[in-house]
């Protein structure tokens, strides 16, 4: 069910894009159409091949920039003292920098915050999660649903988002949170965080620096708050106002909705200052083809996890859509 604004719709892809019922699609295939539905195949052999390899061979990945930056963080072992109001905190640059990769994505699975904030060094992880656990500054939980297996994640608590806030670790844009959102939908919430290093690693390889991460909350906020305020002018047409706050946010409309991206990744390439975004979605099994389909035409980049990624590809294929579909 889509949530609208005095008519105006905006499509979260926490909710409809997961209940949409199934659409009519094309029926009719050309020549043009096969072949560019074969390329996007070919296109996700390579990657899926990739990806395995980087998997065998984990030690290839050692000159990535984040590696070397995670590497430079975990060489100071040093705690050092902050104040907050009337409080005193113990922190290394290692948990500083957790807790600022928390606040940005809200909830991580402790594995992946040791794979990718500690360079796989999970003794080191556990050792400054107790340590901000026991300072209120994060909280450990473990997750579980009748779909997944049990799984640790933490969280920021109010206390730890306070210090990040105000401590002027982040850029000033950059929206920090703390806390489960919606609890059913922790596991996709935190398979984001890894999304967010398959791209953003890709970036930096190419010379990119990323800028900013916006999570849906924060864009669909932003959203609501512009389409409330374009309608005020009852004499302008709906539609028209639907398709200017869409530009102005850097979406698009489609059937009469403002798709949301699950991430979007701000970044500036190597000597030029002109920010560029990629937004991501996340499918996952229970996306029907229609939603499917919203995001395609959106121009998300979409990802899904390897026991997700034949399904919604064989959708794909049935809506001839052009998009490909990549494994997490």
């Amino acid at each position: 069910m889509s949530r609208g604004l005095d008519g105006l719709e905006i499509d979260s892809s926490r909710s409809s894009d997961r209940q949409s019922g199934r659409g009519g699609g094309s029926t009719h295939t050309d020549w043009s159409t096969l072949a560019r539905l074969q390329r996007l195949r070919q296109a996700e052999d390579r990657a899926d091949k990739l990806d395995r390899q980087q998997q065998e061979r984990p030690d290839k990945g050692h000159s990535l920039p984040r590696r070397e930056r995670v590497q430079e963080i975990l060489s100071q072992p040093v705690r050092s003292r902050y104040r907050d109001r009337d409080k005193t905190y113990a922190l290394r640059d290692s948990e500083i920098h957790t807790l600022s990769e928390v606040g940005k994505f809200r909830v991580i699975a402790t594995g992946d915050l040791a794979e990718f904030a500690y360079n796989g060094d999970r003794p080191r992880m556990e050792h400054d999660i107790e340590n901000l656990s026991r300072q209120g500054l994060v909280k450990e939980t473990t997750v579980a649903d009748v779909d997944h297996d049990p799984t640790r994640v933490v969280t920021l608590t109010k206390e730890g988002h306070e210090l990040l806030s105000r401590g002027k670790v982040l850029p000033r844009e950059q929206a920090t949170y703390h806390g489960f959102k919606k609890p059913k939908e922790v596991f996709h919430d935190a398979d984001l965080y890894r999304l967010y290093h398959k791209v953003s690693d890709e970036i930096e390889g190419r010379g990119g620096r990323v800028v900013c991460v916006e999570l849906d909350y924060e864009m669909k906020r932003d959203l609501y708050a512009s389409l409330a305020r374009a309608s005020r002018d009852k004499s302008r047409d709906r539609e028209a106002i639907k398709e200017e706050v869409a530009r102005r946010h850097h979406l698009k409309v489609v059937h009469g909705k403002i798709p949301i991206p699950d991430l979007r990744i701000e970044y500036v390439n190597e000597n030029d200052s002109k920010i560029r975004r990629r937004d991501l979605e996340l499918a996952t099994d229970h996306y029907r083809p229609r939603g499917l389909t919203e995001k395609a035409r959106a121009g998300f980049e979409l990802y899904a996890k390897r026991e997700d990624a034949d399904r919604l590809r064989r959708i794909r294929d049935d809506r001839e859509l052009s998009a490909a579909i990549y494994q997490l």
